[in-house]
């Protein structure tokens, strides 16, 4: 009712809402909904109401399921008919003609939904959520139904809608008509299929390069990313824990083509190395790191983060008690480590596997930096859709290659896993001393990590230092200046001035992404929630939608929200909200797996005594399970923000002049050969985040699972 008296009900051009609220008893585009049902034409809006009396008819009946069936019949009529109303005046082609025949021309001047139907929308979903509950689905537990039905539509709506949209594009022929032959005829050739690099060739099909590139990039990050998070809580002293875990995520806390910028000035051809070689060994420069091999070190430098993030969380929820168990079994250290420790690692490894895999499939900044004349799937999206030819039909074919990568990915991981038990965490007690590393171990790990690190360190010097330098290549006299050009301030006539290039678009990116981030975190805890402690029909369909943002490019899915939200019902291209909603379910899988691999350590009794205490599920997940995710909401939040931070291809199209972003500011210096405004907007970015980062782990702070305090050494069970 609120929503129908004191909202506007459509979306308002050019403006807040809030700001028309004292205009909503009267113009057609800025009355509340009652008034567009009685005044203005627009009957169908009676929807809403009649399902909320529906579903008030409930009220007299006592609690149980016959309450329950009225409120889901109300809420669901009334859900439904509003949102099948808006998609059919919204839609193009044949509802033209039907709505002016039946409905009038008012019809077809529909506006897209503003805060009024949003809120109308949420309410009713919310009232079918209640009456499922009622009739005893979901155990009766309310919280649990309304979290999957909101979830759900959520999911619905800004990944399975858009996505569709895109996709659909496949199958229509070059007159825009339906055609299912159409996707063979586009990827059923000799570019994309070809296995000519197994024959003695010079290349194989984008399609083979894609798939192979994607399961070495994976294997090489979740064997990189566990090596660093067994180094980071199990070896390392507390003075090098903190150097060690910044540095391993440096390379995620960029903009993508920076990683390419610093090999290439390593390693390309008038890099430091062939410059070395061709004087030391008079061997001619070549052009040798451009290639799949140069795109498999940009992408292990890129995404190792990421399963480090993830791993770092697993290997903190692996309870010293079973260790300490193993070895009073006389179980030597290195008998414990293989038969204990890395099996209860298994869910942070698959879940890292298939993220790497995933990120590795969608990437697109690597291999156009380095790629050379090695071709992969989402590059050729790009140019499909960007190129002269602008062939969306192309671009949709590629990317159903891509998607059905991803699933059977998924189902393999699905499979692999089963329904094994890998809990650790349970209400019982221990010392919280984790087992030390044995030596060999340890010895092989600091051999491979620290040499790793220590080159990561090298390939950033040598990024950065681009933006200290006159011109690289040419001039190498230090200067600020164009630091001056992208941040300077002046003192104005009304005070302070931003005056440099870059602030604006630097403000803009922190609010868009400072928004997205939360937002992000906690609907990815909360799927991970439902995946992990609640069963449903259709919950694997359920997770990989979640996933699905995550196999699509980035290019693809910012033209598919182009194409789903141009047009009523959901009318958001050109403001900043279709941003913040591309960052959130862009990174939407990243939260989802990390709260899965932590939540599958975490006994189910501690969730059961909590609500045999007469906890509400809200109040259990709130106060007993959310602590207890400290690692994986720190990865969620610090992942989401640096990522919609530096983000360029999901958003390189919705961007404006009034939203421009960081990373679009960038690549239009770079167009115009600026590199060292370019790097040092880069060094600004890398210190503002690496500060966020550090700001976020400080405020959620460390999760505590043993009676010992923090800071006690490292000690090692005796054998005997």
């Amino acid at each position: 009712m609120l929503a129908y008296l004191a909202l506007p009900w459509y979306a308002i051009q050019d403006t807040a809402w809030y700001s028309v609220l004292p205009q909503i008893l009267g113009g057609a585009e800025t009355a509340n909904g009652l008034l567009q049902a009685t005044q203005y034409g627009r009957f169908w809006l009676w929807v809403g109401p009649v399902g909320l009396a529906i579903a008030a008819t409930g009220l007299a009946l006592t609690t149980g399921k016959a309450q329950g069936t009225w409120f889901l019949a109300g809420g669901g009529f009334g859900c439904a008919g509003l949102l099948l109303s808006a998609f059919a005046i919204g839609a193009r082609g044949w509802s033209y003609a039907f709505l002016n025949n039946w409905w009038g021309e008012i019809a077809t001047h529909q506006f897209g939904i503003g805060i009024g139907g949003v809120v109308a929308l949420t309410a009713l979903l919310m009232l079918t959520a209640l009456g499922i509950a009622r009739r005893g689905y979901f155990k009766g537990d309310f919280f649990v139904a309304a979290a999957v039905l909101g979830t759900t539509a959520l999911l619905l709506l800004f990944i399975a809608l858009p996505v569709a949209k895109a996709l659909y594009g496949a199958f229509l022929n070059e007159q825009g008509q339906w055609a299912f032959s159409a996707i063979f005829e586009r990827v059923g050739s000799e570019r994309v299929w070809g296995l000519g690099c197994l024959a003695g060739g010079l290349r194989c099909g984008v399609a083979w390069n894609t798939l192979f590139l994607a399961l070495l990039t994976a294997t090489g990050t979740t064997v990189l990313g566990t090596m660093m998070a067994l180094l980071a809580e199990r070896s390392a002293g507390p003075r090098l824990q903190t150097p060690l875990r910044v540095v391993a995520m440096l390379p995620m806390i960029t903009p993508p083509f920076v990683v390419g910028l610093g090999l290439i000035l390593l390693f390309g051809r008038a890099g430091i190395v062939n410059q070395l070689l061709e004087y030391a060994f008079d061997i001619a420069p070549t052009r040798w790191f451009y290639g799949g091999f140069g795109v498999w070190i940009a992408q292990l430098f890129s995404f190792t983060p990421i399963a480090f993030m993830i791993m770092r969380g697993v290997v903190q929820g692996v309870a010293p008690s079973l260790e300490e168990a193993a070895q009073t079994l006389r179980a030597t250290p290195e008998q414990t480590f293989r038969t204990i420790t890395l099996p209860l690692l298994k869910p942070g490894l698959a879940n890292a596997f298939l993220v790497g895999f995933i990120e590795s499939m969608a990437d697109f900044g690597n291999p156009v930096v380095v790629g050379g004349q090695f071709s992969v799937l989402s590059t050729d999206i790009f140019f499909a859709i960007v190129g002269a030819q602008y062939d969306q039909g192309r671009a949709a074919s590629l990317a159903w290659i891509l998607t059905v990568f991803a699933l059977l990915v998924f189902a393999v991981q699905r499979g692999l896993l089963g329904r094994q038990s890998y809990t650790t965490v349970s209400g019982k007690g221990d010392a919280g001393i984790a087992m030390a590393l044995p030596d060999r171990v340890r010895t092989v790990l600091a051999a491979l990590v620290y040499p790793w690190l220590a080159f990561t360190v090298l390939v950033y010097l040598f990024a950065f230092a681009g933006g200290f330098v006159q011109t690289w290549g040419r001039d190498y006299t230090f200067t600020l200046h164009h630091f001056a050009t992208a941040f300077s301030l002046e003192w104005g006539q009304y005070g302070l001035v931003w005056a440099g290039t870059a602030w604006n678009s630097l403000f803009t990116t922190i609010k868009l992404a400072g928004l997205s981030a939360p937002l992000t975190a906690a609907a990815g805890l909360l799927i991970a929630y439902l995946l992990a402690r609640t069963e449903f029909r259709g919950q694997g369909l359920f997770e990989f939608a979640a996933l699905l943002a995550f196999a699509i490019p980035g290019t693809v899915l910012g033209v598919s929200y182009i194409l789903a939200f141009n047009v009523p019902p959901f009318e958001l291209t050109g403001t900043g909200l279709i941003i913040v909603l591309c960052f959130m379910f862009r990174n939407l899988p990243v939260g989802v797996r990390a709260g899965t691999a932590a939540l599958k350590q975490l006994d189910k009794a501690l969730d059961e005594a909590s609500l045999m205490l007469r906890a509400s599920t809200a109040q259990t997940l709130l106060h007993v399970v959310l602590p207890l995710l400290k690692p994986a909401l720190v990865a969620a939040l610090a992942y989401s923000f640096v990522r919609a931070m530096t983000t360029v291809s999901a958003v390189i199209f919705l961007v404006t002049a009034e939203n421009e972003l960081a990373t679009t500011y960038i690549i239009g210096r770079v167009g115009n050969g600026d590199y060292g405004v370019a790097l040092a907007y880069c060094t600004v970015l890398i210190v503002l985040m690496s500060a966020v980062v550090a700001a976020i782990q400080l405020v959620v702070g460390e999760r505590k699972l043993g009676r010992r305090k923090a800071g006690v050494a490292l000690n090692v069970i005796a054998t005997h």
